[in-house]
């Protein structure tokens, strides 16, 4: 199903609105272009020169390549596809959206839960326009949108076996989310600015192919991202524009209550820490925040004591512990908590590009969290501003495009406690892997990307739905050196890491 270029256009023109609308601040910095925009891209393995899909230039693809057709054969080094479930990767359906997750359940079956849109309903529109002409009707009827549910217990032959239709599934946005230790689903009802914040439990623990909804009820606030607490007992709604932060007590999932709400920050994406104390949110600053003293004055981290939530105490207090930001801070996205030898740190997101802040990722100690650092970055040779910057880049399909671009949007690790290895999207750059054996000097060791290649009468659409659009947080299969996640115009992936270049120890 090939999305009109009109449409691509009107959804393009709707985020952009709620986008800005949303992250004015950070908008508001492309005037004043960073001093640091320069900062040295992360070395990638010397093997990666020598692959036989390589990109030219770490990250990039050139519009060159999809007028000689090497864009449709895609990049990768060290990395393999495994799988692949939704449109083929020429452009011709929506099929991937913010999150992806790996579970086993009781039984010890394998599943893949992901989102599908990147935004609803216009995706859903598309859909349905689709399903009008009978050639595509039975391609529309099996990328229905919702929470895609896969049997993965052979990864190579993926089994769709249902999707989760409900409110907040449908559109998650970047919300969904999945608590391995109780074997809950949750999501509430988000798009770019907010939207009301429905809030959708399911138990996957007895059958993950077959999810049981326990409860639906609107008790989210409003909605936009979301996490639970490694416990399983506290689901954490907040929704950007709305300026809310809510905290769910989901101890039953019949019967989710709300514990405690703020409007005191405009809080992105966010993680909690093993022991539930403490709450690290990506802050969009205080731009749009008419209430007094609310909010931190600058776009970065911020590390909140939610120690009184966890303990349940009656009206509990919620005090920030520090705030950090950094020279080259584009969008905040989100931080996951990590551990390196018993050493704290997190491993931070930020998403698109504002000027020459292009989001990338990092890593920041907190070993001391009222004064946390960042101590090194992931960015790929693409971002650099001497690139950015370069007429012949500007002309790559959707280079320049503010929703898509050359920029990061979500990273996972495969556990909190001592991971080796990040797995990022970073949008038209695809799939990025990177060892962080050596927490300051990380090294990018794997790369899969699948661009969206689109030509009508034999011309290149630009402003079509070209190129990779990898935004989901990765999921990983760690015994079999896998990676699965979703791209937008494409779908879910599952990709083999060669074994030699996974890190261990």
């Amino acid at each position: 199903m090939q999305p009109s270029r009109s449409w691509t256009r009107a959804l393009a023109l709707l985020v952009a609105v709620a986008t800005l609308g949303t992250l004015g601040t950070a908008a508001a910095i492309a005037a004043s272009p960073s001093p640091a925009a320069n900062l040295a891209p992360t070395p990638d393995d010397p093997s990666c020169t020598r692959a036989a899909l390589r990109e030219t230039v770490q990250g990039r693809v050139p519009l060159a390549d999809y007028a000689s057709g090497r864009a449709a054969r895609g990049y990768a080094c060290n990395a393999t596809q495994v799988s692949h479930v939704g449109s083929e990767a020429n452009g011709t359906g929506a099929s991937g959206g913010f999150r992806v997750y790996r579970y086993v359940d009781a039984k010890g079956q394998v599943c893949a839960f992901y989102d599908s849109t990147l935004l609803f309903p216009a995706n859903a529109q598309v859909l349905a326009h689709n399903a009008t002409n009978a050639a595509n009707a039975a391609n529309a009827a099996n990328e229905l949108p919702g929470v895609w549910v896969l049997d993965m217990t052979h990864p190579a032959h993926p089994v769709h076996t249902a999707t989760l239709s409900t409110p907040a599934m449908l559109t998650p946005h970047e919300s969904l989310s999945l608590n391995v230790k109780r074997g809950l689903l949750g999501a509430v009802m988000g798009n770019p600015l907010t939207a009301p914040g429905q809030f959708d439990l399911y138990e996957v623990r007895q059958d993950c192919r077959h999810p049981v909804l326990a409860s639906s009820l609107p008790v989210g606030v409003l909605g936009h991202e979301g996490s639970f607490s490694p416990d399983g007992r506290t689901y954490y709604a907040s929704s950007t524009a709305g300026h809310t932060l809510t905290a769910i007590d989901v101890s039953n999932p019949a019967l989710p209550v709300i514990v405690w709400s703020s409007l005191n920050w405009m809080v992105h994406g966010l993680n909690v820490s093993d022991d539930g104390n403490t709450l690290y949110f990506a802050d969009l600053g205080r731009e749009g925040i008419d209430l007094p003293q609310a909010g931190s004055a600058t776009e970065g981290l911020t590390v909140l004591d939610v120690s009184q939530i966890q303990k349940r105490v009656a009206n509990p207090q919620v005090k920030v512990i520090s705030h950090l930001t950094w020279s080259i801070v584009s969008i905040p996205q989100t931080a996951l908590p990590i551990t390196e030898g018993g050493h704290p740190y997190l491993v931070e997101v930020d998403e698109y590009a504002t000027g020459n802040s292009v989001g990338a990722a990092r890593i920041i100690d907190i070993a001391d969290a009222r004064h946390p650092q960042v101590v090194s970055n992931m960015r790929l040779a693409v971002d650099n501003a001497a690139h950015r910057n370069d007429g012949s880049q500007q002309n790559d399909p959707n280079a320049t495009n503010p929703l898509q671009g050359y920029a990061g949007h979500y990273c996972a690790v495969p556990q909190r406690t001592d991971p080796k290895i990040v797995a990022c999207s970073f949008i038209l750059s695809g799939l990025r892997v990177f060892d962080i054996s050596n927490l300051q000097h990380p090294v990018e060791i794997a790369y899969f990307n699948r661009p969206a290649t689109v030509t009508e009468a034999g011309t290149i659409v630009v402003d079509g739905p070209q190129g990779a659009y990898a935004m989901s947080q990765p999921a990983f299969d760690v015994a079999d050196h896998q990676i699965w996640y979703s791209d937008g115009n494409s779908g879910f992936y599952a990709v083999q890491i060669d074994p030699k270049f996974w890190p261990h120890g």
